[in-house]
């Protein structure tokens, strides 16, 4: 082992502080095996700084050894609860007496993966797509180490890790069979049709028998009449299996119902929820926050795990340029009658176009320079420019027809994201709503605004009926800026723990479960 350049052994008065990144007081009698775990940790830099803070003691060999490599076992052997590949942690099953520091390294390297998948994940998130940029935040790892090797139990301690929030709970038993959707295939198949409340006909029994074996049984009634009670009972079961919850039993309801869906499917949506959970590990989802759930297209007020507000959104359309990425903020101001300033991105591609055909096009914008003066368009030759060098910038003033409507909620973040109103209020009625250019469109958004207002006033709506009386943009500080998470969850439960399933409108989990797949294989 070279120690700055130089031999270990030649040079200890060097200690080892070059080789593990740490400082560790300088001796001259480092045993063999000492610096054998020295050569083995050099590299590694969270095992580095433990060994190097702790004098070079073993945590897999000698005193407590059996215990704490017991606790490893127990945990590790918990993968598959986890939607973790329980190849992902391939431990040494030398008794310990008969291991070297190779050995200790390797089972304190599965360690240390065991710890961080726990407590962030297992991977990467921007690396399954660039539109993830969530940032895990990790407890620093030679800590959680230092703390297991002292836990009167290790084992609890490693059980602990794991996210501890009721919805990783309820994914959890979901994938472990806690919520079965299976249904018996003998009995019989629901024929294929359009069933809608006041239908009548013997494929209702059929159907209302596959409800029922799945957990979704509808109030007794006439069996062959479709009723409101059987329409309520197939909304739930749809919400379940991630249809639109409308009661309508058409091909889609029958082909789950029928078990004509792999369940194999269902369980990829739990994984991949189970991992996206676990990237949120250090966020306080207890304290107040919206929970903005992209494929649902749902905004939430939380607090203390309850739900107290929601409504509908739209959210980016499906080109990738204009999906809505997921990450997590602080929500500083409700801005009421915002001006719109179009992002270059649309100014150049969509508004630049149309100006040099004609100069009096999209009149509702006005053309600003860099000081923000609005400029006379007869003053402009628009052909002079491409989207390369446009020096121009465009704005909506406030007014019912903004396209933010008549507030946003601001975020700051480098992708300039925000909620916001919005005049097309149609599209809230529809299943499927990704529409937008990549910002969240609220369903009732003087509603958010009253909620988020609400503990810093007592009259919340005169606060901002004050501020949209005034028909310019004016800003409402949030005291205290509220977090908020945009999240993508194809699988995430209900406030009963039942597991409702979204459309992936992006396709971004079958990227993400390969690379859970594909990390079981790099023990």
């Amino acid at each position: 082992m070279i120690l700055g350049g130089q031999s270990a052994v030649a040079q200890p008065r060097l200690g080892l502080a070059p080789a593990l990144g740490v400082a560790v007081a300088p001796r001259l009698d480092f045993s063999p095996e000492e610096l054998a775990l020295a050569e083995a940790a050099a590299g590694l830099p969270e095992l580095a700084a433990y060994y190097g803070a702790n004098g070079l003691r073993p945590i897999f060999t000698g005193e407590n050894a059996v215990k704490l490599r017991s606790a490893l076992v127990d945990a590790t052997a918990t993968a598959p609860q986890h939607g973790i590949p329980a190849s992902r942690y391939a431990l040494d099953t030398r008794p310990a007496d008969a291991a070297d520091a190779r050995s200790e390294v390797a089972q304190a390297r599965v360690l240390v993966r065991y710890m961080r998948d726990m407590t962030g994940g297992m991977i990467r998130p921007g690396s399954v797509d660039p539109l993830i940029k969530r940032e895990v935040k990790r407890p620093p790892i030679d800590r959680l180490i230092r703390d297991f090797v002292q836990s009167p139990d290790p084992r609890q301690f490693l059980l602990d890790l794991q996210p501890r929030h009721p919805a990783y709970l309820a994914l959890q038993r979901a994938l472990t069979g806690g919520q079965a959707l299976a249904i018996p295939a003998d009995l019989p198949r629901a024929p294929e049709a359009l069933w809608r409340p006041g239908a009548r006909g013997a494929g209702v029994v059929p159907i209302r028998a596959r409800l029922e074996a799945a957990g979704f049984a509808a109030p007794a009634g006439d069996p062959q009449v479709y009723d409101a009670a059987l329409a309520d009972a197939v909304a739930r079961y749809q919400a379940a299996v991630g249809l639109p919850s409308d009661g309508v039993a058409g091909p889609k309801t029958i082909a789950h119902l029928n078990g004509d869906v792999p369940q194999d499917g269902r369980n990829r949506a739990i994984v991949v929820a189970l991992e996206r959970m676990r990237w949120m590990g250090s966020e306080d989802l207890d304290s107040r926050h919206v929970w903005v759930n992209i494929p649902e297209y749902t905004a939430r007020i939380m607090e203390n795990g309850a739900e107290t507000f929601r409504t509908r959104t739209v959210v980016g359309s499906t080109d990738h340029d204009r999906q809505t990425p997921e990450f997590s903020d602080q929500m500083e101001h409700v801005v009421v009658n915002p001006r719109w300033n179009v992002p270059r991105s649309i100014t150049v591609k969509e508004y630049l176009p149309k100006l040099q055909a004609n100069r009096n096009a999209v009149s509702h914008l006005d053309v600003v320079d860099g000081n923000g003066r609005v400029v006379a368009r007869d003053r402009i030759d628009f052909g002079r420019y491409t989207a390369a060098n446009f020096p121009y910038r465009m704005r909506q003033k406030p007014s019912d027809d903004n396209a933010l409507g008549l507030v946003k909620f601001i975020f700051p973040n480098p992708w300039n994201i925000y909620l916001h109103d919005t005049p097309t209020k149609h599209l809230f009625q529809r299943a499927s709503r990704a529409y937008s250019h990549g910002c969240i469109r609220i369903g009732d958004p003087f509603d958010l605004a009253h909620a988020l207002l609400s503990r810093q006033t007592p009259d919340p709506q005169a606060m901002f009926q004050r501020a949209l009386s005034r028909e310019d943009e004016v800003w409402l500080k949030l005291t205290p800026a509220v977090p908020v998470h945009l999240v993508y969850f194809t699988a995430f439960p209900d406030a009963d723990g039942t597991i409702r399933r979204f459309e992936d409108v992006y396709g971004r989990d079958a990227p993400l479960y390969d690379a859970i797949q594909k990390a079981g294989l790099d023990s």
